[in-house]
């Protein structure tokens, strides 16, 4: 195997996987445990659900991983401490423990391998996590990272993510020092940087320095995949409709029926701004305003199209939640949000008919290839990394349907178009959207 060679040489190893990354890292673990004998104990840091379903779970699916011991260290103080001091082989906690493993929970470091799965979350150089096991990396002889993202914001984002793979040998130990050498300022106000630029041959001598050490597979590159079709489902506001969206443009300000709506900045008015396309905006004091049914009247109909195939609803707000969950009690509509390990094992047996999921707490590493093969974006988000990771839970190895199907419903004339355009261009930064927003706000004017 690739992997387990590259690791038996090397310290540090990094996958950049679109392929099923799971197994292709448990089976170099096994390789590295019983057979090379390099390794003792390996500790996996993922996200919460991908931690307490996948990893485990992976381990049951296949026979040459059937022995390894995984031990799952999720949930309360005990029931973390229990998992991390029982005998195993890998040791599997979610990255919001980080913190306490290493400063707060007073057990020995005994790791000597450790694999972060998303590593694009260990991004920031400042964050306590990234600090927090920075403090343990001299005692670990190997480290994995596994993303698909991993500049889903640009090549600033590798830097950390190095730092935590080569202690610094590649990039360097100072983000300051890298900023200095591969960027400079973009957006400034005086002395105050708000953007870097990279440099013109930045991107070139970056992938150059890492690429010892970093591997690229994609399915589609070795496994064959189901065919990707991806659709636009467009509705339409009506005249009022778009007078108040277009007042809120130009203004910033929308008074609807005597609830005040404010966008101090940019950013959020992008928030209110799809909010609105969505059907709904929260108004200053929190309450949730109706603003068209328009997403809601083509989901319905998309459902019913499906012919009771079973369909996954992507929605973003949490208003959107509980206006799509009512449409289609009102409907008689079976509905479920993905919420726990009982929903996943139900959607994947197929008796779930439509499944609500958020990108922000489901898009990394769940396997729901089983339960269905059409994903129906309700609402946008500006983040490519979700995105194509939420994309990613059906359209993957192991999906039966020979063709999945991405559908997206977007309001006409209004941000969906534009963040669906940044998507597509696949430079889905903040700063970018931000920019179209004001853009688009100057053109009202």
């Amino acid at each position: 195997m690739i992997l387990s060679k590259i690791m038996r040489r090397r310290r540090c190893c990094w996958i950049w996987a679109w392929a099923d990354k799971t197994v292709i890292t448990l089976s170099a673990i096994a390789d590295l445990l019983h057979d090379s004998f390099l390794i003792s104990r390996v500790l996996v840091i993922a996200p919460l659900r991908v931690a307490r379903d996948t990893w485990p779970e992976e381990v049951k699916k296949w026979d040459h991983l059937k022995n390894m011991r995984v031990s799952v260290a999720v949930g309360n103080e005990t029931e973390r401490r229990t998992a991390l001091t029982r005998e195993a082989d890998v040791y599997v906690i979610n990255r919001e423990n980080v913190q306490w493993l290493v400063e707060k929970s007073g057990i020995r470091w005994q790791w000597d391998m450790l694999v972060v799965d998303e590593l694009s979350s260990f991004k920031n150089p400042q964050s306590k996590r990234f600090k927090a096991l920075m403090k343990v990396r001299g005692k670990i002889k190997r480290v994995v990272g596994l993303t698909g993202t991993p500049a889903s914001n640009g090549l600033m984002d590798l830097f950390a993510e190095y730092r935590l793979v080569d202690k610094g040998v590649r990039l360097g130990r100072f983000i300051s020092r890298y900023r200095e050498e591969f960027f400079r300022p973009d957006k400034t106000n005086g002395l105050v940087v708000y953007s870097y630029k990279p440099l013109p041959f930045a991107e070139e001598e970056i992938y150059r320095r890492i690429g010892d050490i970093t591997i690229s597979m994609k399915s589609t590159d070795f496994l064959p995949m189901p065919e990707k079709v991806m659709s636009e489902n467009t509705v339409f506001m009506d005249e009022r409709e778009k007078k108040e969206y277009q007042r809120l443009e130009r203004d910033l300000v929308l008074d609807i029926e005597g609830d005040e709506i404010t966008a101090a900045n940019a950013a959020a008015l992008c928030g209110k701004l799809s909010q609105m396309a969505n059907g709904a905006v929260y108004t200053d004091d929190g309450k949730v305003k109706i603003f068209h049914d328009r997403k809601l009247d083509a989901l319905e109909d998309m459902i019913e199209a499906a012919n009771g195939k079973p369909v996954m609803v992507v929605y973003w707000f949490k208003h959107d939640l509980e206006r799509i969950g009512k449409r289609l009690t009102e409907r008689s509509i079976t509905w479920e949000k993905l919420d726990d390990s009982d929903s996943i094992e139900r959607w994947n047996r197929g008796e779930i008919p439509v499944l609500l999921l958020s990108p922000a707490s489901a898009a990394h590493g769940l396997n729901l290839q089983s339960g269905g093969s059409h994903i129906i974006w309700f609402g946008l988000t500006w983040s490519l990394e979700l995105y194509q990771q939420t994309n990613g839970r059906l359209w993957r190895q192991g999906q039966k349907a020979q063709t999945v199907v991405i559908n997206h419903i977007i309001t006409k004339n209004t941000i969906d178009e534009r963040i669906l355009w940044v998507l597509k261009k696949k430079d889905a930064t903040q700063e970018d959207l931000i920019a179209a927003v004001k853009a688009q706000v100057r053109e009202c004017m």
